[in-house]
């Protein structure tokens, strides 16, 4: 298996989120009124799944390694704007917390916050995916040799194993720390 396998099997779960919360968006829509449940979820998924479970291999992973190598203008510029896009899409997601935050407080006006959010995703996550997958992932595996690509998947799997007990032992921490 080469080391982009995982990450485009990766995408696939995420359109499938990005599908679900479509939908959701034009039920919130209709019915003028979020689906707090669907919006939970799809944060933690987005936050953890999305970025750091996939973003993180592709920036703590395969960006790093790319990075050491000699890259052509085309192809470190994409990477770049990849990079950027992980950004971004932290920053939609932040968003789309805080106007949640706002409606379940309340702010009945924040629903059209929410509304710009989920939009900005389902039209964001789609586009990155397909320049990931059709622009990148295939070249990039021309600048590592088979011994590099089978580390990469290595480290892959490392990176899952301890990304469970990272997010959890996070979560008892922050309990912890809580004061009420």
């Amino acid at each position: 298996m080469k080391p982009i396998g995982p990450l485009m099997r990766e995408h696939r779960l995420i359109e499938r989120m990005v599908a679900l919360l479509n939908a959701g968006l034009r039920q919130m829509s209709e019915r003028n009124k979020a689906n707090v449940e669907l919006l939970t979820v799809a944060v933690d998924f987005f936050r953890t799944y999305a970025d750091r479970t996939h973003h993180g291999k592709e920036e703590d992973i395969l960006f790093k390694e790319l990075a050491k190598k000699q890259l052509s203008r085309e192809h470190e510029r994409i990477m770049n704007e990849l990079v950027q896009e992980h950004v971004r899409g932290r920053k939609m997601v932040s968003n789309l917390v805080s106007a949640k935050k706002a409606y379940t407080g309340g702010s009945t006006e924040s629903l059209k916050d929410i509304i710009a959010c989920v939009t900005e995703l389902v039209r964001f996550y789609p586009a990155h995916i397909e320049k990931e997958d059709k622009h990148f992932f295939y070249p990039a595996l021309d600048y590592l040799s088979k011994e590099e690509q089978n580390n990469m998947l290595e480290d892959f799997w490392d990176f899952d194993r301890k990304l469970i007990h990272e997010k959890y032992q996070g979560m008892v921490e922050e309990l912890e720390t809580r004061k009420e």
